[in-house]
């Protein structure tokens, strides 16, 4: 799910949510819902201002493995 995959970059980044939502320009609570999967479609204009905001390449925050090593897509 992206959400998990944004949660995770922005840990490895050291960043908390509201650092990234002052950032990015994206709400707080909007970013909590995807993060939560409440919102499972966030838009591509979203998406690109979260993975600018926290240096990664957009196929980078959409291209990534699950643990059990199937492919989202």
């Amino acid at each position: 799910m992206i959400g998990e995959r944004i949660r995770q970059l922005r840990m490895e980044k050291r960043m908390t949510l509201s650092a990234l939502a002052k950032r990015s320009g994206v709400s707080k609570s909007y970013l909590s819902n995807i993060e939560r999967g409440i919102q499972k479609n966030p838009s591509l204009i979203v998406l690109k201002k979260i993975s600018g905001t926290m240096e990664v390449s957009l196929e980078q925050l959409l291209a990534w493995k699950h643990e059990d090593g199937h492919k989202e897509s």
